[in-house]
């Protein structure tokens, strides 16, 4: 026999409960690191999480979500455009998407491409409107993932003052999916340096003040070493019904 679906009240209680507990942890590993909890964005993860459960998210006190699939986050953004939703795309976008994005994202955090980035600003620029950037970094140096390697990102950044609609904010990255700490922490302490050089070398108007990194898994590692935004999804809504790799390339 199956379990009978949680009304909407008990899924609003969950996700609340599941809030004030990832809260709880952003606030420990702050104090950990001697850091105001304030300084932690919270960015809830909601890929496959359906357009009901997340109006009731909404209703809980998510009002940002980020997703990997354009596609996806399109089709929520319209299911839901009766609320007051910031959308974050924190997933590889190719070209021919970026069109997308530009209707209702409010911020993109896996920019590695100038051919995006051009596209980006190009369509930014028609509707008069401009857009906060994350630059993506590979920051384990795995085949599967995408990001620039953390080598080639100075130069990157130099060409990003030609793309004036694109606001930069900071760098994203995804750390290694292991149960090493050691290891999935080099991954963050790799983004802490970059994120100081850039800070004395960056072109001007180029900020690099947030770091976004740290997922469910690892995000109290993330934010000792100066994580700004974690990205957190299945410590929110549980887990999904297929496994990470089939949703994120790379993952796991």
């Amino acid at each position: 026999m199956e379990a009978a679906t949680p009304t909407a009240e008990q899924q609003l209680n969950e996700i609340k409960t599941n809030l004030a507990v990832i809260r709880q942890k952003i606030a420990d590993a702050c104090a950990k690191a001697g850091r105001e909890p304030s300084s932690v964005r919270l960015l809830p993860v909601t890929k496959t999480v359906p357009a009901e459960r997340l109006r009731i998210a909404y209703a809980a006190g998510c009002h940002e979500m980020g997703e990997n699939k354009v596609q996806e986050a399109r089709e929520k953004s319209e299911v839901l455009g009766d609320l007051n939703i910031k959308w974050s795309v924190i997933g590889h976008l190719q070209t021919n998407k970026v069109k997308y994005i530009t209707r209702f994202a409010h911020e993109f955090q896996a920019l590695d491409s100038l051919k995006v980035a051009a596209e980006l600003d190009k369509r930014l620029q028609s509707a008069g409107r401009g857009m906060d950037v994350y630059v993506q970094v590979n920051s384990s140096g795995e085949a599967s993932k995408f990001g620039l390697p953390p080598e080639d990102v100075e130069d990157f950044i130099r060409q990003l003052p030609n793309y004036s609609s694109l606001q930069i904010r900071g760098l994203m990255t995804l750390a290694i999916f292991s149960t090493d700490h050691d290891r999935v922490r080099a991954c963050f302490v790799r983004m802490r340096e970059l994120q100081e050089r850039l800070r004395q070398t960056a072109p001007a108007g180029l900020s690099f003040d947030e770091l976004s990194m740290g997922m469910s898994g690892d995000f109290e590692l993330a934010i000792e070493e100066g994580a700004t935004v974690v990205r957190v999804g299945q410590a929110i809504f549980g887990k999904r019904p297929l496994p990470d790799s089939h949703y994120w390339p790379g993952f796991g």
